[in-house]
C-alpha cells in the first residue's frame, strides 16, 4: 500500500467522522506528489455529502495545484469548478469556484461559463461578481472583449464591464 492509497483509505474511514478529522487527513496530502491524488480531490470536491468546509479545503488545494497539472486534468479541475460554481447547495462554495476558474481562463469554454454566470438575473450580487473578476483576471484577450462588451448593458455588471474595458484601452 504507497501514499495514495494510505490516504484515501484514512479519508473513507473517517466518512462519519468530524470535519476536523477529515481536513487532518487531507492535509496530509500536501506532501503527495502523485498524479492519483487530483481524481481523488475531485471526487471529494464533487461530493455534495461531504461537509462544505471539506469540499473548501479541497477546492483550495485543486486551485494551487492548477498550474502544475497535465491539460488533460486541467480541463477535469476546470469542469469541475464549474459545475461547483452552478450548484446552488452552497454559496460559499460557489464563490470560491468561480474566483478558482480565473486561474482557468485559457482554457476552452471556462469564460463562456463565467459569463454566463455574469448575465444570471437570479444569481447573487457576490456570485456574479466573483465570476466577473475572474473573465477580467483572463487580460485583454479577444474572448474576454467580446464577453466585457456584451456584459455593459448589463444594469448590475453594466458599470464594471465599461471601466474594465476602458482601464485596457479599448472602446
Amino acid at each position: 500500500m504507497d501514499e495514495v492509497d494510505r490516504l484515501v483509505g484514512a479519508f473513507r474511514t473517517r466518512a462519519a467522522a468530524s470535519v476536523r478529522s477529515k481536513l487532518d487527513v487531507l492535509m496530509g496530502s500536501e506532501q503527495i506528489c502523485d498524479a492519483r491524488v487530483t481524481p481523488f480531490f475531485l471526487n471529494v470536491l464533487e461530493d455534495r455529502q461531504e461537509p462544505v468546509e471539506v469540499r473548501a479545503y479541497v477546492l483550495q488545494q485543486l486551485r494551487c495545484s492548477g498550474g502544475s497539472l497535465p491539460p488533460a486534468e486541467r480541463h477535469r479541475v476546470a469542469n469541475a469548478l464549474g459545475s461547483v460554481m452552478i450548484d446552488r447547495s452552497s454559496p460559499d462554495l460557489q464563490l470560491q469556484a468561480a474566483l478558482a476558474l480565473g486561474d482557468f481562463a485559457q482554457l476552452d469554454g471556462v469564460l463562456s461559463r463565467l459569463n454566463a454566470v455574469c448575465l444570471m438575473d437570479d444569481a447573487s450580487i457576490d456570485l456574479r461578481y466573483a465570476a466577473f473578476t475572474s473573465i477580467e483576471r483572463a487580460g485583454p484577450i479577444p474572448e474576454s472583449i467580446v464577453l466585457l462588451r456584451r456584459m455593459v448593458n448589463d444594469e448590475t455588471l453594466g458599470r464594471s464591464a465599461r471601466s474594465v474595458l476602458s482601464a485596457w484601452h479599448i472602446g
